[in-house]
């Protein structure tokens, strides 16, 4: 039975989502604050964790950068509830590492799918094998990446956009499928976000930033060996 986390600071929706969650067979630990998550993160270990933006002690997206920077919890995925509707708010909650985005007013409904395939995607088999690719080195289970020896940060969110690329190498991966793919089910953020986020990890990868290719109006290949070019 998964267990998640809440973090609302409002008591009837925090309530609400109690409730519903419990319903549908979870686990559930409801919280008002931030330095409560942080605390429970750690000692409960959580499947996922669903978090407010707007939190009366820590900011929301404080919460996501702290939980992803602690070995305990920088696996356990984000799903951010939140009010803040902007595009820029949906990009900065991913580039901090949370792997989806719900705007409140939000359906019940479509917070359980959502829930539901992000747990999916973590219990899925992951590959144990390390990537080798030229000067582009990636550790799946440490969650860590090097170029030519030396190391990348990457967020949680830039690791799989990277994994997901190299993975299907030479196949161009369309900015809908890297949506679906990446972000989860019929994220709410404009295929511009993808080219945002592909910008960024080619910078992060340096010289193994030139693996990712174009194929302009279509999408992104990777390519599929480290000496190949695209004419």
């Amino acid at each position: 039975m998964a267990r998640i986390l809440i973090v609302e600071d409002e008591a009837d929706l925090r309530d609400i989502l109690h409730f519903n969650l419990q319903q549908a067979g979870y686990t559930v630990f409801p919280v008002a604050t931030g330095r409560e998550a942080l605390r429970l993160a750690r000692e409960r270990r959580p499947d996922l964790v669903v978090l407010d933006l707007h939190l009366p002690d820590i900011d929301g997206t404080e919460v996501v950068k702290r939980l992803k920077a602690d070995s305990a919890t920088e696996d356990v995925p984000v799903l951010v509830l939140t009010a803040r509707g902007e595009e820029v708010d949906r990009v900065l909650g991913f580039e901090l590492g949370a792997e989806d985005y719900v705007v409140k007013p939000f359906s019940v409904r479509e917070l359980l799918l959502r829930i539901a395939a992000l747990l999916r995607r973590r219990e899925a088999p992951r590959e144990q094998r390390d990537v080798e690719f030229g000067l582009l080195r990636v550790d799946r289970e440490a969650h860590r990446a090097w170029v030519d020896g030396a190391e990348t940060t990457l967020t949680a969110l830039e690791l799989r956009l990277l994994l997901t690329l190299h993975d299907r190498k030479n196949r161009v991966q369309t900015r809908e499928r890297l949506l679906d793919e990446v972000w989860g089910i019929d994220a709410d953020i404009t295929t511009r976000t993808v080219d945002t986020h592909v910008k960024r990890l080619r910078e992060k990868l340096g010289a193994a930033g030139g693996y990712i290719e174009t194929v302009r109006g279509v999408g992104y290949p990777f390519r599929e060996s480290p000496d190949a070019h695209t004419a």
